[in-house]
């Protein structure tokens, strides 16, 4: 009865910080599939690249960043997503290729990506931008699913989504 009581705390805790994660952070908005394959053939995501993702939701982009042969990496801050993004790498047999990060993008240095992939919402856009400029060594790519970033022109463009070069 007491373990009961104790995991039914820890699914509520869970499920609360979820919640609160929803309102606080960007929302859960699935890439799809069309644009999961633009953004992978826009940047030239393949073997041999550290590439991440940020706000990896359930993990679909980096799923397909490492069966085309990269180094994968997402962060997201939302335990939920984090957990079906673990268990999506593993139905798919990716353990130990793709990689999910309980993690604030805010709070994740980016210097050792060789590209990033975002589907952000435009307020996060700017600052974002700072931070990838701070941050990326110049030749690193960032592909922006569907918003594009302000005031920087990217390099290339493909059915919404956006090709920016570090320089």
């Amino acid at each position: 009865m007491i373990i009961g009581l104790i995991v039914l705390l820890i699914i509520n805790i869970i499920v609360l910080v979820g919640f609160i994660l929803m309102f606080w952070g960007a929302p859960y908005v699935p890439s799809r599939s069309a644009s999961v394959e633009n953004m992978m053939k826009l940047g030239g995501i393949g073997p041999g690249q550290k590439v991440a993702d940020l706000g990896s939701g359930d993990g679909r982009v980096v799923i397909e960043m490492a069966r085309r042969g990269a180094q994968a990496h997402g962060y997201d801050n939302d335990p939920l997503l984090v957990f079906l993004a673990r268990r999506n790498i593993r139905r798919a047999g990716l353990t130990g290729k793709a990689f999910i990060h309980w993690k604030n993008l805010w709070k994740t240095d980016l210097s050792s990506f060789d590209a990033i992939t975002v589907y952000g919402i435009p307020y996060m856009m700017k600052p974002l931008k700072e931070k990838i400029q701070k941050e990326m060594k110049p030749g690193s790519k960032v592909i922006s699913n569907a918003f594009p970033f302000p005031n920087w022109q990217p390099d290339a463009k493909h059915e919404g989504v956006f090709l920016y070069q570090i320089v």
